[in-house]
C-alpha cells in the first residue's frame, strides 16, 4: 500500500517523476547507492524523529549525521528515532522505504541543507525496492518542507 500512496502522490503532484523499482533491497544507504549507481551521499535518507510529543521527518544526505546540538537548537529538545512500528503507523512506509511522499498522516517535513550540494538525489518511494530521482529543491517544494541545518 505504501508504494501505491507514493504513486498516487506523484501522479497528482509530479506526474513527470517515475518510480524506479529494483529487484534487490535498497533499504540501506549502501544498498540504495549500489543499486542506483550513485555515491551514498546522493541517497536522500528520511529520518523519522520525535521531540517531546512532536513527530516529524528530516531528509538528509545519505552520509550526513545528525548533530545533537543543532537538532536541539532547531527543534527545541533532544530528538529520538521512532521505532519501526511507529514509523509504519505514522508514515505508512516501512523502515528502509520511508520518504516524504504519500504519507499516511500529515507530518512536518524538513530537508537538511546537506542535500543542497546536489542537483539530483535519490529518496526511497515507500518501499525497500523503490526510489525516485529528483532535484532536492523540487522535493522540498513538493512536500512543503522547510530547510534546516541539523547535520554535522
Amino acid at each position: 500500500m505504501s508504494l501505491e500512496s507514493v504513486r498516487a502522490f506523484l501522479a497528482q503532484n509530479a506526474p513527470d517523476l517515475k518510480i524506479i523499482e529494483m529487484p534487490t533491497s535498497t533499504a540501506t544507504v549502501t544498498q540504495a547507492a549500489e543499486a542506483h549507481g550513485v555515491g551514498p551521499e546522493r541517497i536522500a535518507k528520511t529520518l523519522s524523529l520525535r521531540v517531546g510529543e512532536r513527530h516529524f521527518l528530516v531528509v538528509t544526505s545519505g552520509t550526513a549525521r545528525l548533530d545533537n546540538r543543532k537538532v536541539k537548537s532547531t527543534f527545541g529538545g533532544k530528538a529520538s528515532m521512532l521505532d519501526a512500528e511507529q514509523v509504519l503507523a505514522l508514515t505508512g512506509h516501512p523502515v528502509g522505504g520511508v520518504c516524504p511522499f504519500g504519507l499516511a498522516t500529515s507530518l512536518p517535513v524538513y530537508c537538511d541543507v546537506s542535500l543542497k550540494d546536489f542537483e539530483e538525489v535519490v529518496p526511497a518511494a515507500g518501499s525497500i525496492h523503490a526510489a525516485v530521482r529528483i532535484d532536492p529543491k523540487r522535493m522540498a517544494d513538493l512536500v512543503g518542507a522547510d530547510w534546516v541545518d541539523v547535520c554535522q
